[in-house]
């Protein structure tokens, strides 16, 4: 009871304070959220752990899916400027089927050498391919463009980054925003990076019966972020001389090419779901996440990104599903998730978050 008084006292404060601000002429001031923001998304998978590791030198870092047991696998790159690792082998005619983790991370190409430290990881607990040598754990790894941010680009990820992730990797709510392979990334850099913003990383998930089916993405994109329910900026190129954002749409119409550094850009995630899913069928599935990039980056998959989306299915369930309604709640998925990575980033001397625009 006491409790419930006390939290009624500071919300009757709090619109006292602003019918005070608003009779001054002062406009009141936004609600204070905690950052990181974190929500379960990926991890209500059963099996889907998530691992973050950033680096303190310089913002960057990289997040790691783990699937125990594997999961089927597929890929789809969409980018014209991709860094990817061992996605051949998820082609559907490719004799491979099950996969271990998945890396994201920056550091551009460099950044693909923290998948070895999670193949050292779960080599050590013995989980991987079986071979007549021992088991050879699977890890495909895509990466983004981060070396610009903070200085000092010769700090980037490597294997003991892939490690730390792997190891940390956990069930429960996942951080979202500036961390991880979230860290360093940027959006809105279509006008140059001098009116870009602040990136990160985002999860959601949506179950309907006992289908789940989820996304985690990292958001560094060449384009600006929109509402898709709405088709307002979120966050993205900045307008030159005040604090508000351009008009995405307005900008790909007047036949705006990016005038910032060519191929260095990026989103990247991971779409996963519970159903039981052949390898064909997860490809068709994260063919269809990809919707979800274009509904909310204006412009996405263009040559300056390497966009690319892995699909993950447990196989929890027995029952066959509708692909074709998993695909489509991948692409919400999706969507919902880049929404959440921009929203929750702290902003960086340069980068302004979207939390800091009006």
């Amino acid at each position: 009871m006491v409790k419930v008084q006390i939290a009624l006292l500071a919300a009757l404060v709090a619109v006292l304070a602003a019918v005070e601000a608003g009779e001054r002429g002062v406009p009141a001031p936004p609600p204070r959220r905690a950052h990181p923001q974190s929500t379960e998304g990926i991890t209500s998978i059963p099996g889907i752990l998530v691992g973050h590791f950033t680096l303190k030198e310089r913002p960057t870092g990289c997040t790691v899916i783990l699937a125990q047991p594997a999961a089927t696998g597929a890929v789809d790159v969409r980018g014209g400027a991709p860094g990817t690792r061992e996605i051949s082998l998820l082609a559907p005619e490719a004799s491979i089927e099950k996969v271990d983790a998945i890396v994201l991370a920056g550091g551009s190409a460099f950044g693909l050498d923290a998948a070895s430290g999670v193949m050292r990881f779960l080599s050590e607990k013995g989980i991987g391919y079986e071979t007549s040598a021992g088991v050879v754990p699977i890890v495909p790894a895509a990466i983004l463009f981060d070396l610009a941010v903070g200085g000092r680009p010769e700090i980037r990820p490597d294997a003991s980054c892939g490690y730390e992730a792997a190891r940390q990797a956990k069930s429960g709510p996942v951080e979202e925003g500036s961390v991880g392979a979230g860290a360093g990334a940027t959006v809105g850099k279509l006008l140059g990076v001098g009116r870009a913003m602040k990136g990160g990383v985002g999860t959601a998930a949506f179950t309907v019966n006992d289908l789940i089916v989820a996304a985690l993405v990292v958001v560094n994109a060449n384009g600006s972020v929109i509402d898709p329910r709405n088709a307002k900026p979120i966050a993205g190129v900045r307008h030159e001389k005040k604090q508000t954002l351009e008009d995405p749409f307005a900008l790909v119409r007047r036949g705006v090419a990016s005038s910032g550094p060519a191929r260095e850009n990026t989103t990247i995630g991971v779409v996963a779901t519970n159903a039981r899913l052949t390898k064909p069928q997860a490809l068709k599935i994260v063919e269809m996440a990809h919707d979800g990039l274009a509904r909310t980056i204006v412009p996405s998959h263009s040559p300056s990104d390497g966009d690319t989306l892995f699909a993950l299915a447990t196989g929890e369930l027995t029952h066959d599903v509708n692909v074709g309604a998993v695909g489509a709640l991948a692409a919400e998925a999706v969507a919902e998730a880049v929404v959440r990575a921009v929203r929750a980033a702290q902003g960086l001397p340069g980068y302004p978050a979207a939390s800091e625009i009006r």
